[in-house]
């Protein structure tokens, strides 16, 4: 009987090995992987330091664990309006599409973690992923999306009537993260949450 657990507790262990590598695997090559980005030097070739660190991390950061990275100062973001949008954006970006903003608002450098700026590098103001600080130009983030919402647009599907929705709108916040993995655990083009062939991921909220 012992040696039965001993086996069941090894397989466990080995599996976990096994995921936490694959993890991994699908940040490296990825946009996210850091030690790819010409101009950028890693210590040693690490790939999380630039997001998350083990030890002496930023704790007035929340939204994820061990925070690495120097966030953006901006404090007058352009948010998303529209005058068929039947919800409420917060004032200012907050939760995890902040933490997105750290870099995707083009004013930090990628390689600013660890109270450090390694090198300086920012995303190019001509590529796409640089969202700059006028967000009205994107989909609308930092709003709360529940059913009461979808009932007043008419043209929304309800969280919960859906279990992705629930999965990718965690505590009905509507954030960066509701689209796109930031771990790339998908693989889908552009770390997408799903594949959006067909518009299959915008139907996910959208009924049209």
């Amino acid at each position: 009987m012992k040696k039965a657990v001993l086996s069941v507790v090894l397989v466990a262990v080995v599996v976990g090995v096994g995921l936490s590598r694959l993890s991994y695997a699908v940040v490296a090559n990825s946009k996210h992987d850091m030690s790819k980005v010409p101009g950028v030097t890693m210590p040693d070739g690490q790939i999380c330091i630039a997001c998350h660190t083990p030890h002496n991390a930023d704790v007035s950061t929340t939204e994820a664990p061990l925070w690495n990275h120097t966030n953006s100062s901006v404090t007058d973001y352009t948010m998303y309006s529209s005058p068929t949008f039947q919800g409420t954006i917060e004032a200012q970006p907050s939760g995890v599409s902040k933490l997105c903003l750290a870099c995707h608002d083009g004013t930090v450098a990628v390689d600013a973690f660890g109270g450090q700026t390694h090198g300086n590098v920012k995303i190019s103001t001509t590529s796409a992923s640089n969202l700059g600080t006028n967000l009205k130009k994107s989909h609308p983030v930092s709003f709360t999306y529940n059913d009461a919402l979808a009932t007043a647009d008419g043209e929304l599907v309800k969280p919960s009537e859906n279990v992705n929705i629930q999965k990718w709108v965690p505590n009905g916040k509507f954030e960066c993260s509701s689209c796109h993995d930031v771990h790339n655990n998908t693989g889908i083009a552009k770390m997408l949450n799903a594949s959006n062939t067909g518009s299959a991921l915008c139907m996910t909220c959208h009924k049209k």
